[in-house]
């Protein structure tokens, strides 16, 4: 009876010690989580890890005092904390004279060549940009872009349609899934007729394909409607100034 007791009371001390174990490692995880879906608050001079959860908070008013500064910040820390692509060194985030606020992604990190549908890569770096958009609270224009190369499917018969979808598939990612209001998104396809450089080897094609999200400074004009006629007005170009990168 008492080898009994004794087995017994050592198969409890080992139940135990395992789920001491078990409950450190769901610590672990526990805060890892909570780290993953938190911001960390730090000084403004120091950069801070963005949350992507940050999409989901309620929007910030357009004249709230630093808004501004705090989706730059939030655009900056996205292109450096997010590691999972080598081509993201390649997105820049440029401030036009005008205030619009211009994010340039190479069309690799988001697309297949000759395709429209989302890589799933892509979408971790389109959430930490979605929460730049909210906190800023503007109208969000999406430009998709191709080079000269023609392009000839039985879906995208032109570049026109590639530069379109790709846009239109954008602006999809951001409202759908990212909650980025979708009254606040446009998209517009432009194909190879704004390059950035000329169209004459394969380096400078593929600065071409791109897909530019301009944060607008300025909403757009509200549609004017004529007497019977139910149809909204064309949204007019924004003008667009020279551009210079955010320090």
């Amino acid at each position: 009876y008492a080898d009994f007791i004794t087995l017994l009371f050592a198969f409890f001390v080992v139940m135990y010690s395992i789920s001491s174990v078990n409950v450190g490692k769901y610590r672990t995880v526990s805060e890892s989580i909570k780290a993953a879906l938190n911001p960390i608050v730090s000084p403004p001079s120091s950069p801070t890890p963005l949350a992507l959860s940050a999409s989901k908070q309620a929007m910030t008013a357009p004249d709230s005092p630093g808004s501004k500064d705090i989706a730059i910040r939030k655009l900056r820390n996205l292109v450096k904390g997010i590691k999972a692509s080598p081509q993201l060194s390649l997105v820049r985030i440029t401030e036009r004279v005008n205030g619009d606020i211009v994010i340039t992604i190479p069309d690799q990190l988001l697309f297949n060549s000759g395709e429209a549908a989302m890589r799933s890569e892509a979408l971790p770096f389109l959430e930490g940009l979605s929460a730049a958009i909210v906190e800023l609270n503007r109208y969000t224009r999406v430009e998709g872009h191709t080079d000269n190369v023609p392009i000839r499917t039985a879906q995208f018969p032109s570049n026109w349609e590639l530069s379109a979808a790709r846009a239109v598939m954008v602006v999809r990612v951001l409202s759908e899934l990212f909650a980025v209001p979708s009254e606040r998104l446009s998209a517009v396809g432009h194909a190879d007729t704004r390059p950035v450089t000329a169209n004459l080897d394969v380096e400078q094609r593929a600065k071409n394909r791109r897909v530019e999200v301009v944060i607008l400074e300025q909403a757009p004009p509200a549609p004017q409607l004529e007497a019977g006629n139910t149809a909204g007005s064309e949204e007019p170009a924004a003008e667009e100034g020279a551009s210079s990168p955010l320090p």
